[in-house]
């Protein structure tokens, strides 16, 4: 039987030898308002590889959310790179780049952003859908998603009769759906209380781990800290390491 430093030297080479999925490198982000220049990001430099739950702390302002659109290709720097499974998205074509942020990133919002009239099995289809996935695949992929976020007994309901919580959990399945190997979350917990909001992150968590997903998560909660992998703090345009994590997933009932 292995010993505790055995399994933690074990488990950290497993974690070096994770593909890398993002790479950002010396990213900055400047606006111009009127005859006004502002500076969003002024370097950031970050690695997140597969498996993986990264916290970003700010403020609101702070960049947080700027960085994590650059990360998922929706707006560009002002000078770096961001690498995604190796590949400069500043190199992509506009399709390319539309083609990348369909079938490798995935993205939950503080709105839950459902259809009404849909139910939370067929919102979790609707993407698989569009991308072309056959109908028994997508229906299995969406039951197992809604299994997994703990809403089997939930998934016939439609938004309006799903609380807050559960809500998000159709999102994220919903992320999940295509098979990403990138999740950003923006503030994801933003309308929801602190328990939930706490059992949302340890999700988040929990399918980094078990899904084998890089997983960004923006966000001004500081139980974030106690949750994710490591979380860096976005202050003045810069990126700084807040610490780490070593608590473990927890399947979600």
């Amino acid at each position: 039987m292995k010993g505790q430093g055995e399994l933690t030297t074990a488990r950290a080479g497993a974690a070096s030898a994770a593909e890398e999925i993002v790479r950002v490198v010396d990213v900055k982000r400047t606006y111009v308002l009127g005859r006004e220049q502002v500076t969003a990001l002024r370097g950031i430099n970050m690695s997140v590889r597969a498996g993986q739950m990264v916290g970003l702390m700010g403020r609101s302002g702070s960049g947080k959310t700027t960085l994590l659109n650059i990360i998922g290709g929706l707006d560009k720097p002002t000078d770096g790179t961001v690498y995604i499974k190796g590949q400069d998205l500043s190199r992509l074509s506009d399709s390319a780049l539309t083609l990348l942020r369909r079938t490798t990133i995935g993205y939950v919002f503080q709105s839950f952003a459902l259809i009404p009239v849909l139910s939370a099995l067929e919102n979790v289809e609707l993407p698989m859908h569009i991308a072309g996935v056959g109908r028994a695949e997508r229906h299995k992929r969406a039951t197992e998603l809604l299994q997994m976020v703990g809403l089997a007994k939930r998934m016939h309901h439609r938004p309006f009769e799903l609380s807050g919580g559960e809500q998000q959990r159709v999102a994220i399945a919903r992320a999940l759906g295509n098979r990403p190997a990138l999740l950003l979350a923006d503030e994801p917990t933003g309308e929801l209380d602190s328990t939930t909001g706490l059992q949302i992150m340890s999700l988040f968590r929990y399918i980094a781990t078990t899904e084998n997903v890089a997983v960004i998560v923006a966000t001004h909660d500081p139980t974030i800290t106690q949750i994710a992998h490591c979380t860096y703090e976005i202050s003045d345009g810069l990126c700084h390491l807040l610490g780490e994590s070593s608590a473990e997933p927890s399947p979600v009932g």
